[in-house]
């Protein structure tokens, strides 16, 4: 279902994008493995990972190149998209696994570890996904397609909110919105934007003291995240969209939009009074509104 495609993985030098990588590959795929070579927290700059990951992918018979790219440069995301057209004559899939983590309570956050987290997370989701979009746009209106084009923004579970990441988990919640408005825009142009919180032991989780840990890489191994990868990169996806989806262990799932949970109407208009007389009690009667235990 992806045999002959041309997948970009970013983030592929590694734990999740790694195991995509792989995954594409033993299907048929031919696979640009897009890395920056960096640590958990953004430092460094090594090509030889994007490169370690191509070369073992050609080992086993599989057909890969490496990019050393940064995403969060836009002229870095416009060249990896011109020259994966150059060298494979047109691009079908983006999976953007790029993130670090720089954690601390907000109240003690660092500014450079506010913008770096933001920067990768964020910017280095959008960057890519202008250049490719904006190329999609330009050859669907130039010849059409023969099947859908598909770009896959990885966020996490920590867009609800988790302690100690507030920069992370901001930008990650900005990914989802992100998703939902470019979908729109781009499904009339035949291209599919998802999104998705894959839940695996990689080099972030452990970042996470032991003993804390929720899981051994034996219970959550990043290779059960990559099938939903591929899925999203073949033709059986077609028409998935705008999705937030999951996938973790066993298990994989569709995640509700933010919704209204409560709504209360005043005829004519709310005042200060009428609200602390009737929001908790009555409007928001059957709605928690002390959610902190659901961030940690």
């Amino acid at each position: 279902m992806v045999e002959g495609t041309i997948c970009v993985v970013i983030g592929g030098g590694n734990g999740l994008g790694e195991a995509a990588a792989h995954e594409l590959a033993d299907h048929g795929a031919t696979v640009v493995v897009a890395d920056r070579g960096t640590s958990v927290a953004g430092e460094g700059n090594d090509p030889a990972v994007p490169e370690q990951v191509a070369a073992d992918i050609r080992e086993s018979g599989g057909e890969a190149t490496a990019h050393h790219v940064d995403v969060r440069e836009f002229d870095d995301a416009e060249r990896l998209v011109a020259e994966t057209v150059a060298e494979h004559g047109r691009l079908d899939f983006v999976a953007n696994f790029a993130g670090i983590l720089r954690d601390g309570m907000s109240y003690k956050l660092d500014p450079e570890d506010w913008e770096a987290v933001v920067e990768t997370n964020l910017t280095g989701q959008f960057a890519p996904l202008r250049e490719a979009c904006a190329h999609w746009r330009e050859a669907s209106d130039d010849d059409g397609f023969d099947r859908q084009r598909s770009y896959l923004a990885v966020s996490a579970g920590a867009a609800r909110g988790n302690l100690g990441q507030a920069n992370y988990a901001a930008a990650k919640a900005g990914v989802l919105g992100m998703v939902r408005s470019v979908s729109t825009e781009l499904h009339r142009s035949n291209v599919r934007v998802n999104a998705l919180i894959p839940n695996g032991y990689t080099r972030m989780t452990e970042t996470v003291p032991e003993e804390h840990r929720p899981y051994t890489r034996e219970e959550m191994p990043p290779e059960k995240v990559a099938p939903m990868v591929a899925y999203l990169a073949s033709e059986a996806a077609e028409d998935v969209t705008g999705c937030t989806l999951y996938a973790g262990g066993d298990r994989v799932g569709v995640l509700s939009d933010p919704s209204m949970a409560a709504v209360g109407v005043e005829p004519d208009g709310w005042s200060l009074d009428s609200l602390a007389e009737h929001f908790a009690d009555d409007v928001a009667a059957d709605v928690e509104l002390t959610r902190t235990d659901a961030h940690f």
